[in-house]
């Protein structure tokens, strides 16, 4: 993961710097510099490094899929900056620093994650690292569905609906993990998914393959609900047990802290068996799982 990370770090540095590019007229200093704050030097990449590793295991291009899960990490960004606004969840930190609209101002912060959701899908469709367009466009439609309406965009509504922020809401198990797979599951599904379609995988493959990717996306989020009551601020770079004071809607509080951690190593099997084909050319994305939810931050 490393290794991959620092991949992801050089081909980001690459795309946010201030040369300016085909058919734009000018990047303007101040939004590239919060741009940078906001993705450069933070973060394990896990999302570019389930498009590599999936791709790698299908015998697909590692360029491809650098280009395809680094179009992932930047949505995730931009998902980060506006959810630190003070209108959404209101955080000061993240990844060790201040949020971007603490660096900067609110206003520069939207713009940010605004300009990180196009260049995502810019690096998506340039056929620069994907020279096939059906499976560009496959990417593009893969993306723009996983991380809108239907997707993330959608499950942070119900994120804020969780909290009371539109009305009395109460949300069950199954609620509340409608609302997870939304809001983080489906950038995570696809991130594998997006491995899938550079590696060539037929149907059989990409829907064993989604099925891996569904069941990380909840236990990473399962995960990150117990790291949020145990871990430290110091330990995540940002603020710890604010979901509890907001109210918000999580696996912990409807099954504690013990069935939440039983869920984790339930999803966590599923993960295993659903690449049990690949054998031994699965092992790292078995040892992914394993990974999200053993960390620390």
């Amino acid at each position: 993961m490393t290794e991959v990370a620092g991949k992801v770090e050089t081909f980001l540095v690459g795309r946010l710097g201030p040369d300016v590019g085909p058919g734009e007229i000018a990047r303007p200093s101040r939004l590239m510099e919060a741009m940078r704050h906001a993705v450069l030097g933070g973060g394990k990449r896990l999302r570019p490094f389930l498009a590599i590793e999936t791709a790698r295991m299908l015998g697909g291009s590692e360029a491809a899929a650098l280009a395809a899960g680094a179009g992932v990490e930047l949505i995730h960004c931009y998902s980060l900056v506006h959810d630190d606004l003070p209108a959404m969840d209101d955080d000061d930190m993240r990844r060790g620093k201040p949020t971007v609209h603490k660096a900067y101002d609110e206003a520069t912060a939207i713009l940010v994650g605004d300009a990180l959701q196009t260049l995502a899908f810019e690096i998506v469709a340039d056929p620069t690292w994907q020279p096939e367009a059906r499976i560009r466009a496959d990417l593009v439609l893969g993306l723009a569905r996983a991380s809108g309406l239907g997707g993330m965009v959608g499950g942070q509504l119900l994120d804020l609906t969780a909290e009371g922020r539109f009305g009395v809401a109460n949300m069950d198990v199954d609620d509340t993990l409608r609302m997870q797979a939304m809001k983080t599951g489906a950038i995570l599904a696809f991130s594998v998914e997006a491995g899938a379609i550079v590696g060539g995988a037929d149907e059989s493959q990409r829907a064993a393959l989604l099925r891996y990717g569904l069941a990380l996306g909840q236990a990473f989020q399962i995960a990150d609900d117990i790291l949020d009551r145990e871990a430290s601020p110091e330990a995540m770079g940002k603020a710890t047990g604010k979901d509890k004071d907001a109210g918000k809607a999580t696996l912990v509080d409807r099954l504690g802290i013990d069935g939440a951690r039983a869920e984790c190593d339930r999803l966590v099997g599923v993960c295993e068996d659903a690449v049990s084909s690949w054998g031994e050319g699965a092992r790292i994305l078995r040892d992914a799982a394993r990974f999200t939810v053993a960390r620390k931050t």
